[in-house]
């Protein structure tokens, strides 16, 4: 469930990143609108409807995407890095593997070099946002990442009889 709801927040963030992007032209068509274009059947043509259709989509998909990483991570906490790849391994799985098949875009490959800035760097923020929410909603329980690093943490304050027995006294 944690998962979930960082995925709806992760999207909420991606979405305003894409709609900046959108108002700058650095956006082509977007996927989600042409997905909800497309899988509604008896709709050969798109409408204004396709828009609302197409968010919630999108929040539905993020939304199982948190929750998948949700499910994968145990219930641990997840270092940001991670969550960061994540991110772009949802990017690909989708603009090279999703939308390709259905009809909605073409593979990331055939698409110019300019189009993808924009949506990796909206993925990339949102596996980012996943995560950190993710961990924020999750008890405190460290990870093997955690264990591995030194902490830097204050040295513990011993008792007078444990000093003088390091000090051999």
């Amino acid at each position: 469930m944690n998962g979930a709801i960082g995925g709806g927040l992760a999207t909420a963030v991606y979405s305003a990143m894409s709609m900046a992007g959108d108002r700058a032209g650095l956006l082509g068509p977007r996927p989600p609108k042409r997905i909800a274009g497309i899988a509604l059947p008896g709709r050969p043509r798109r409408t204004s409807g396709d828009g609302i259709l197409g968010t919630i989509s999108h929040f539905v998909f993020g939304a199982a995407s948190g929750a998948l990483l949700g499910l994968l991570s145990t219930g641990q906490r997840i270092p940001v890095p991670l969550g960061t790849a994540y991110g772009l391994a949802v990017w690909y799985a989708g603009y090279q593997g999703l939308m390709p098949p259905i009809g909605t875009l073409p593979p990331a490959s055939e698409i110019r070099m300019s189009r993808h800035v924009l949506p990796v760097a909206s993925h990339l923020l949102w596996g980012t946002t996943l995560v950190l929410a993710l961990n924020r909603l999750r008890p405190e329980k460290p990870t093997p990442f955690d264990k591995a690093m030194p902490s830097h943490e204050a040295p513990l304050t011993r008792h007078p009889a444990q000093k003088a027995a390091v000090l051999g006294q």
